[in-house]
């Protein structure tokens, strides 16, 4: 990748949901042309990008059809349902794929990126093991112990992840990832249950011609495996920040390519221990929209393009909390937002998606405080006063 770049450039994105959206507001910003491809029409990113496609991305004929037909200069996967082998085609076809084809076939697979991070880089996760038949998953779970955390191999957003408390709980657990495994898989991956006192993203940005640099540490809450909560610093050690930024340019550098990577870690008592990797903006990071200078939108867009970033700066203790649906509804609208609203350095971002159905993510609170404390329960709060109707 050249130093200097002329813009536009023309970015197509492979998945357009809510951080996509962002990403293509922040592209749209230094004048970029941005194609929007999702699986349904008037996706969030559909909304504000220059034109949209809706295909299935597990088609290797119709992401030929959408790529010979725009030409884009950037090919920037989103989301993990994708036909990886024809991004590695794009790729040997002269095509920039970000961060690279190899690194979207490796974390698009939870089995592939936990096997580079152990077996080939030595890194320390959680004990693991697969199992493609629930009969496979009885078996692992009782070599793993309990309780365990069982997830399909491919999925978004922690969909389909359940903590297992006893072997009986197992079948419960299998059918629940299946159900909600994305593209072919019907495998699963069962991991030791790892007691952290805090889980964080390292948002790691690796760039074509300069250092790999770093955000500070997020430190986030999930329930039922998604995220519901992040905040920013997440308040852990400067030895732990350390740790996590060596491991996160190793992995990062096995993967190779440019652009942001959200980079997740149980922080225990004693170690730093490497969870899981995505190599696009990260849900967690949605805080940085309040909490630094430069959000990791911005930053992801400015590593793919090769343009410098002199400067990261946390402008003070912030949050997010999601804003969740309830229930199913083809006609969404919110009440509460002027109630949100009303607090000072308080946020709200509505993602704009046509239909809702229970736990599904419509927007989020974003809020600063003194502390991270206060950032927190203003977030909460403010999340919580927006009721889908």
């Amino acid at each position: 990748m050249k130093n200097s770049i002329k813009l536009p450039q023309k970015l197509m994105l492979l998945g357009s949901g809510e951080l996509g959206k962002e990403f293509v507001i922040a592209a749209q910003r230094l004048g970029n042309y941005v194609i929007a491809v999702d699986r349904y029409a008037n996706a969030p990113a559909m909304q504000v990008a220059d034109c949209s496609e809706v295909i299935s991305m597990l088609s290797a004929d119709e992401l030929e059809a959408v790529v010979q037909k725009h030409q884009p200069d950037f090919i920037i996967p989103e989301i993990e349902a994708i036909r990886t082998e024809k991004l590695l085609e794009f790729e040997q076809r002269g095509m920039t794929v970000i961060p690279t084809a190899a690194a979207t076939n490796y974390t698009m697979n939870r089995d592939r990126i936990r096997e580079l991070a152990h077996e080939e880089l030595g890194i320390r996760t959680a004990k693991y093991a697969y199992a493609s038949t629930l009969e496979e998953l009885i078996a692992v779970s009782e070599e793993i112990g309990f309780p365990n955390v069982v997830k399909p191999v491919m999925s978004s957003s922690g969909k389909g992840q359940s903590v297992v408390e006893v072997q009986g709980k197992v079948e419960e657990a299998w059918n629940y990832a299946i159900a909600n495994s994305r593209g072919d898989s019907q495998r699963v991956i069962v991991e030791e249950f790892i007691n952290f006192e805090i889980e964080i993203t390292l948002l790691t940005i690796k760039q074509w011609n300069a250092p790999t640099i770093f955000c500070s540490p997020i430190g986030h809450r999930q329930e039922r495996g998604d995220y519901q909560e992040s905040w920013q610093p997440a308040g852990i050690a400067e030895d732990q920040i350390l740790q996590a930024q060596a491991i996160a340019t190793k992995v990062t550098d096995a993967l190779g390519g440019a652009g942001i990577f959200g980079v997740e870690f149980f922080i225990t008592k004693d170690e730093v221990i490497f969870s899981e990797l995505s190599p696009r903006p990260h849900d967690t990071g949605m805080v940085t929209l309040i909490s630094q200078n430069l959000n990791e939108f911005e930053l992801h867009l400015r590593a793919i393009l090769g343009l410098p970033i002199p400067h990261i700066e946390i402008l003070g203790a912030s949050a997010s909390a999601v804003i969740l649906a309830s229930k199913k509804s083809d006609a969404v609208a919110f009440a509460g937002v002027p109630e949100a609203l009303s607090v000072p350095n308080v946020d709200i971002k509505l993602f704009g998606k046509p239909t809702a159905h229970p736990y599904r993510r419509m927007g989020v609170a974003l809020a600063q405080g003194d502390n991270v404390l206060e950032a927190r329960e203003k977030a909460k709060k403010a999340a919580n006063q927006v009721k889908i109707i």
